[in-house]
């Protein structure tokens, strides 16, 4: 296996007549492929959490442990990410993310196929290892689409490049919800007593599709095709220079101790990130029960609100790389700052309405939580984007998923997994929503100074 995932050799230089023509039309299907691909795994990642109504109504599944079943792909995902970062880096991004892609659909397909007794407990148990198995899959996806566009998109292009393809989680989680509505919808019309199984089984199909597409587009490097490296193709050479080769697999020393443990600036991107992924799911994961519980929505009225704080989320997080990249000549820092600064003013809103501190009418309430869960939609998917953009400018190219992994792992399971659910859940839980909702504000403005340590160090970086 571990032969098969080796990066590919550098081939002989094609033609210089044929470069410019050659490296457009490779970059276009490189990200085409690196773009789906990754909204892929977003297909094989929450169908559980839209099958549990009706899992919970076929006594598949006990109310009070849905959530310990959902836990499991956060937890297995915040570590993976950082392990299969390392291992990426020493192997063909195509394959690499094919590769995963595939095994996370057939493990999903796998839990929608799968008979189920009536035994809860036995069930949880036999669906939270299903549900580790994915989310330790979900961590071959963004190393090997991070080694990709550090290798195709050069240093003063990719803020830019990689907030695009950053929307990619969002197109993916957004089109999981049809696909899941007609994959309910054929099991009714073929006779499948047990509807629910539409969920997984139609999305992960789907997703094994989209495989077939990114083995086709996808390629390791430029150099493997014939190119020269982008640096040399765009004249960029700025950033961190590597110990060796673009392609060469370099040891896990070189690549876990000098590259990562040691980067002090790497150290504060990813306690940053913690910061950042707090109020991302602190506010997103917990909106409609918050929104519901304070009696200011629906359910129905909450879930519409969850969707255009996501929506809106996409367009900031491309016009937020944009910014990076005319004003600020793709220096992250600056971006980050004036984003979560924005961001805190929308929790602080947020937090306001919810605790009456601003007497408005009930109409209105809802006015201002949507301007707020849109300022904080439209400012928060910014950073996250360009963290990892910072992750990748600190370290060489081939040392670009172990960096994105360290990264991730903050902002994964300590961010989402420990601020997000357990420390705001606890204190809402323990204390009140206000009280959560303040600690989330806190968070932000936390976040306002953890990312402008980084502003003198990329000065330095970019001269």
């Amino acid at each position: 296996m571990a032969r098969f995932l080796d990066p590919p050799k550098a081939k002989d230089p094609i033609p210089a007549e044929k470069v410019d023509k050659e490296y457009k039309s490779m970059r276009l299907k490189v990200f085409l492929g690196a773009f789906l691909g990754y909204a892929g795994y977003y297909l094989v990642r929450k169908n559980l959490s839209l099958a549990a109504p009706d899992m919970i109504n076929d006594g598949i599944l006990d109310p009070g442990k849905v959530g310990l079943a959902m836990s499991a792909v956060s937890i297995a995902y915040a570590f993976s990410k950082f392990v299969m970062g390392s291992v990426s880096d020493r192997s063909d991004a195509r394959k690499f993310l094919c590769v995963g892609l595939v095994l996370s659909a057939l493990t999903m397909l796998g839990l929608g196929i799968m008979p189920f007794g009536t035994n809860t407990a036995l069930n949880t148990a036999v669906i939270f290892i299903l549900m580790l198995v994915v989310g330790w899959l979900s961590g071959f996806g963004w190393p090997p689409c991070g080694r990709i566009m550090a290798h195709w998109f050069s240093q003063n292009e990719r803020s830019f490049k990689m907030s695009i393809w950053n929307v990619s989680h969002t197109i993916g989680s957004f089109a999981l919800g049809f696909l899941a509505i007609a994959g309910v919808a054929l099991a009714a019309d073929l006779g499948v007593a047990q509807t629910w199984r539409g969920n997984f089984v139609f999305p992960s199909i789907i997703a094994m599709v989209i495989a077939l597409f990114c083995w086709w587009a996808i390629r390791d490097t430029p150099e493997s095709c014939g190119l020269p490296s982008v640096a040399d193709w765009r004249n960029d050479h700025s950033g961190v220079k590597s110990k060796g080769a673009a392609g060469e697999k370099l040891p896990f020393k070189t690549l876990f101790v000098d590259y990562v443990l040691k980067n002090k600036l790497l150290w504060i991107v990813a306690i940053s990130n913690v910061a950042v992924y707090m109020v991302r799911y602190g506010i997103g994961d917990w909106a409609p029960t918050y929104l519901q519980t304070k009696g200011i929505m629906t359910a129905a009225e909450s879930k519409v609100a969850f969707s255009v704080h996501n929506i809106v989320g996409a367009v900031g997080t491309i016009a937020c790389g944009w910014a990076t990249q005319k004003i600020f000549k793709g220096r992250c820092a600056p971006m980050n700052v004036i984003c979560m600064f924005l961001c805190g003013l929308g929790v602080v809103l947020y937090w306001m309405i919810g605790a009456d501190i601003v007497h408005v009418s009930p109409a209105m309430q809802k006015v201002f939580v949507y301007v707020a869960l849109c300022l904080i939609g439209f400012f928060i998917y910014g950073p996250v984007a360009l963290t990892g953009v910072q992750a990748l400018s600190l370290v060489p190219k081939n040392a670009a998923g172990t960096a994105a992994g360290f990264v991730g792992l903050f902002g994964y399971f300590v961010g989402d997994a420990v601020c997000s659910k357990i420390l705001v859940g606890g204190i809402a839980s323990r204390a009140s929503w206000d009280a959560a909702m303040l600690s989330v504000a806190i968070g932000s403005i936390i976040g306002v100074f953890l990312c402008a340590l980084l502003i003198p160090s990329e000065k330095r970086l970019a001269a």
